[in-house]
């Protein structure tokens, strides 16, 4: 069996990383390796699933601090932390009391603790990539997205019983969704806590299921959901839509949707940050004479000053003329890099007055050329 990474390796981080840290990190590393994104990609979708393991363990402060102690061995069978938890504090490490008994552990001789897994749980977060334009993402637009996702039946309001009816409270845990086994170990009795077979660790029965939704309580529908996507916004960045994820159970909140933004290349302007680059061709007399040019910014055309003498891959700032900062005002700048054309094709007239000119010239008019011939001559003299 292959040796399990590092989880701080896994998603990037230190071990003094933040939950805000090791949040934004998983997403990078779960929107790098999204099956949705790496389609038939073995490798791919095995870095994603090693990404879910690595942030349900560090995000969980619990099964960090057991992490930080014993590393993968403390969610192993017969790993080390569970050495440990059998005499040191038990209260700390039941997940690792888990993995032994298969349930909660509760302490020496049946004091115990309660079972929430019956309690209310958050419904799972969604992904969806979503692509614009360019333009969309300098000034922001309005996209609607359809998702697939479960949502509340709306027949039995969730409750997965049948309308008119209510779930029942269960009569063999009743109502705690767990019942309590006591095990002889070799380090003495401990009273655990297993999932009711009776009810499934809901703590109810239902009796005479919803046929909407065959008695889950939810339905899988498609929504379409109109988004605000901000202006400023750059390809590879998510949005956050509160709530817009599967529903909670027992009284839990939604889930969030994440939603990747896939910005298009554009054919003129190149972003960095919230500068634009654009590559300007020049003719040759333009640049010797100087001249007046058209130039395409994000909000249309202006004229910009090519000097007398501008030389190839010369840059000009145009100030504020970039990309509106995203939270905030104004915006970046844009760079207006000139590339000289050389013709390709001459005629000989053109030709020859070329040569004419080229006679006139003064060496002050080549000062580069001036002095790399000059250091050439000093190499081989």
């Amino acid at each position: 069996m292959a040796q399990k990474r590092d989880y701080y390796e896994v998603l990037g981080v230190s071990k003094s990383a933040t939950e805000a840290e090791l949040k934004k990190a998983y997403r990078q590393v779960a929107k790098k390796y999204h099956p949705d994104l790496n389609p038939d990609n073995k490798e791919a979708e095995a870095k994603f699933k090693e990404a879910n393991e690595a942030y349900e363990i560090l995000s969980d402060p619990q099964k960090r601090q057991q992490y930080d102690q014993f590393g993968h061995a403390a969610f192993e069978n017969g790993g080390a932390g569970a050495g440990y938890g059998a005499y040191g504090d038990f209260g700390g490490f039941s997940d690792i009391f888990d993995s032994f008994f298969g349930g909660g552990f509760s302490g020496f001789g049946g004091g115990g603790g309660r079972n929430r897994r019956n309690g209310p749980q958050k419904g799972r977060d969604l992904q969806k990539s979503v692509t614009i334009t360019f333009m969309e993402a300098c000034f922001g637009v309005k996209k609607e997205i359809s998702i697939l996702k479960y949502e509340a039946c709306s027949e039995c309001g969730g409750s997965g019983a049948k309308k008119g009816t209510s779930p029942e409270t269960c009569p063999t845990c009743h109502g705690s969704g767990t019942v309590n086994q006591t095990q002889r170990t070799p380090f003495g009795a401990f009273q655990t806590s297993a999932p009711c077979s009776h009810c499934g660790g809901t703590g109810q029965i239902i009796k005479e299921s919803c046929k909407a939704c065959g008695g889950s309580g939810q339905v899988r529908k498609t929504k379409t959901l109109e988004i605000n996507i901000p202006k400023g916004i750059d390809d590879g960045q998510t949005l956050t839509i509160r709530g817009e994820g599967e529903p909670g159970k027992r009284g839990g909140p939604n889930g969030d949707l994440y939603l990747e933004i896939r910005v298009q290349k554009d054919k003129i302007f190149q972003r960095d940050g919230y500068d634009v680059y654009v590559e300007l061709p020049i003719t040759f007399t333009e640049a010797a004479l100087g001249a007046k040019v058209v130039v395409p910014t994000i909000d249309g055309k202006i004229e910009m000053n090519i000097p007398e003498g501008t030389q190839p891959d010369s840059r000009f700032v145009l100030k504020g003329k970039g990309i509106p900062y995203l939270r905030g005002n104004g915006n970046g700048n844009q760079y207006v890099i000139v590339k000289l054309e050389v013709p390709k094709k001459l005629s000989q007239k053109q030709k020859d007055l070329l040569k004419e000119f080229e006679g006139t010239y003064e060496g002050s008019n080549h000062s580069k050329k001036k002095s790399f011939m000059e250091t050439l001559k000093d190499m081989f003299s």
